[in-house]
Order: structure tokens, then sequence, then C-alpha cells
């Protein structure tokens, strides 16, 4: 049989309003949780401001990224970017701004030129909360059209005043650059800025007498440096036809001097030769040539006639004394010297060029020595 249980008695009113207070002060302390604690994301700082006190004002130390705790009744945290910013001023409605945001410049010739400049900058983290104390912005945009801008056509027109139009032109538009990216710097820098970039987009803006005036002139500075490299052409084609005729003309001299000398050495070989022949031939071997040469046959009679085989009387050709037999060494004594000469001449050179194979190259360096216990 089902047993049957009376309900359960409501809880008491108590109880609730107690929950209730419960859930309120949840709520009041999750809200002022809330309020008391702000996110530092990457890229930014933050500045702590405090609003009351002996030492309200800008906190000099940053505070890095990451979850922050603070007072909102006397204190105020405020996010400073300090990632690179990029900003264009320019002519073209398209980019930067709606406006005509260009920078004009003078150079030393009091000449008006307008350009298109881009900027990257970042902010030094460390000086951040300088730089919002002094001008009380946190949007770096803001600070690069005013500040930055103002600064920059300064820099612009204090370098280009010492430079001609011509130079900002043309080559020297890098150092023109340069020496601006150097002086926003050095004015800039002190407040916490970086500069990352600063480059000249396009081409200058000149007024258009001026810029015909220097295409013309850059026209005929190309032109001059052509003509100049034509004459340096014509000059060198014509030093090397020289050299080339100055090489044929001593070539064609020892040729000559070579030929003259083979011809003045064969006349000296054949003229001794002709001396021993002159001082060798003395009667008896003339004789004995004869004897050499005769096939024992008596001379024959041609046809009767007047004229016979022909003769000689040896006696009459001279007896061949002491003196013809001592030239005639003396010239054989010199022959031997000039052949022993040559031999001589030959071994030393064969010597020198074996030498020379021998020896290590110029560019080998000595052994290294042993080195000492």
């Amino acid at each position: 049989m089902a047993t049957v249980r009376p309900f359960s008695s409501p809880p008491p009113a108590n109880f609730i309003k107690r929950i209730a207070v419960a859930a309120v002060g949840l709520v009041i302390l999750a809200i002022a949780f809330s309020s008391c604690v702000t996110r530092v994301d990457a890229g930014h700082v933050g500045i702590k401001v405090k609003l009351a006190g002996d030492e309200r004002g800008v906190d000099k130390s940053p505070t890095v990224q990451g979850w922050v705790f603070f007072n909102p009744l006397t204190e105020q945290i405020i996010l400073f970017p300090t990632s690179v910013q990029n900003i264009v001023w320019t002519k073209d409605p398209h980019e930067g701004n709606a406006r005509d945001s260009s920078i004009t410049f003078s150079s030393q010739e009091g000449v008006n030129i307008n350009a298109d400049v881009g900027l990257s900058f970042h902010i030094e983290p460390t000086l951040a909360p300088k730089l919002y104390g002094r001008f009380r912005k946190s949007d770096l945009m803001d600070l690069a059209n005013g500040y930055v801008r103002n600064a920059m056509r300064e820099s612009f027109n204090m370098q280009a005043s010492q430079m001609p139009v011509q130079d900002i032109y043309g080559a020297g538009k890098g150092k023109l650059v340069e020496n601006v990216a150097k002086r926003m710097q050095e004015q800039l820098g002190p407040d916490g800025f970086v500069i990352d970039q600063l480059t000249i987009n396009g081409a200058l803006r000149l007024p258009e007498n001026v810029a015909n005036a220097i295409n013309r002139a850059m026209e005929a500075t190309q032109q001059a440096i052509q003509a100049e490299n034509r004459v340096r052409q014509v000059k060198a084609e014509a030093e090397q036809a020289i050299t080339q005729a100055e090489g044929q003309a001593k070539a064609a001299r020892a040729r000559a001097q070579g030929e003259a000398d083979a011809k003045l050495i064969t006349a000296k070989a054949e003229a001794r030769s002709n001396l021993i022949l002159k001082y060798s031939m003395t009667p008896s071997v003339l004789q004995y040539r004869a004897l050499e040469r005769w096939n024992g046959r008596l001379p024959v009679m041609n046809g009767g006639g007047a004229m016979p085989m022909l003769t000689f009387d040896a006696s009459k050709l001279g007896k061949g004394g002491d003196d013809d037999e001592k030239k005639l060494l003396e010239l054989l004594g010199q022959e031997e010297e000039l052949e022993r000469k040559d031999a001589e001449r030959e071994k030393a050179e064969k010597a020198e060029k074996a030498d020379a194979a021998k020896a290590p190259p110029a560019s080998t360096p000595p052994p290294a020595e042993p080195s000492k216990p």
C-alpha cells in the first residue's frame, strides 16, 4: 500500500533575501574587478596616469604587456602604440589624405620643389610616457600629421637650401633624403621618435622651365661624355696603330740585321776557308792531288790541234815555305778556338735550363723549420 508523504515547507523569506544580496554583491564585485584591471596588448605600452595625490601626473615608468591592475578612482591606464607606423604625404588624393599633403621646399637658388614623401617610424617604449606627458595624445597619426610633418618640412628646407637644384633633381636626391632623416632623428629622438625610413616617392616636381633647363644641361653633359669617350677611343686606336707599326719596323730591322749577320758570317767562313785552302795548297799537295786524279793514261791530243790538255808546272807555284805553314796553323787554331767556345756556350745554356727546371716556383714559400723541443 502506497505511503503518502506531506509536502516540504517553503523556504523562509530571509533565506531568499540572503541569496539576492549575495548575487547583487557578486555582480558589484565583478563590475568593480573589471574596472580595476585592463590588458596591454603587444605593440603597445601602458602609461599610468595618477589622478590624485601628491604624485599626480604621468608615471615615468611604462607598463609592459599583459594584465594590469590599478585603482580606477585615482589612476588611469593609457594604451600607447609602439609598433612601426607608416604615413605618406602625397598630392594623390587616392593615397594618404584626401587633400594635397605633399611637401614643398626650396633649393639653394630659391626654386620651389614639390615631392611626395613617405615616413616609417616607431616610439621608443621607455620614452612613451615622456611623449604622452608632453602632447597628451595617444593617436600617433595625429602627432605625425602635426608635429612630425612640421619638423620634416623644416628639415627639408634647411638641407635643400644648401644644395643646387640640379643636384637635388639628379644624383644628390639620395644625399638630401639621408641628411633630412638624420636631422629629424636628432630633433625628434629626445621625444621618443625613432625614424625607420624616409623616402621620396616618385619624381620631384619642379617648375616646367627649370625642369627643361636641367634636362638640356644633362643632355649636353651626356653628349660631352660621349665625345670624350670617342676621343679616347680614337687616341687608343692611333696609339695601337703606332705601336703596331713600331713593332713591324723593329721586326723588319731585326730580320735585316739577321740576314746581314748571316751573310757576314758566311762570307767570313768562306774567306777563312779560302785562306786555309790558299795556305794549304803547296806544290807537293798539288802534285799529290794530280797523281790522285790521274787514271794512268797519257794525255791525248784533240784532232792534232794546237790546244793540248791543261797542265801546270808545279815548280812555278812557289815552295810553300815556313811562313805559309805558320799562317795555316794560326787559322786552324782559330777554328778550333771557335768550335770550343761554341761547345762551351751550348753546355752552359743546357746547364742553365736544367737548373731552372729543378728550381721551385717563386710563389712557393720555403719549408717551415721544425719546431725545437
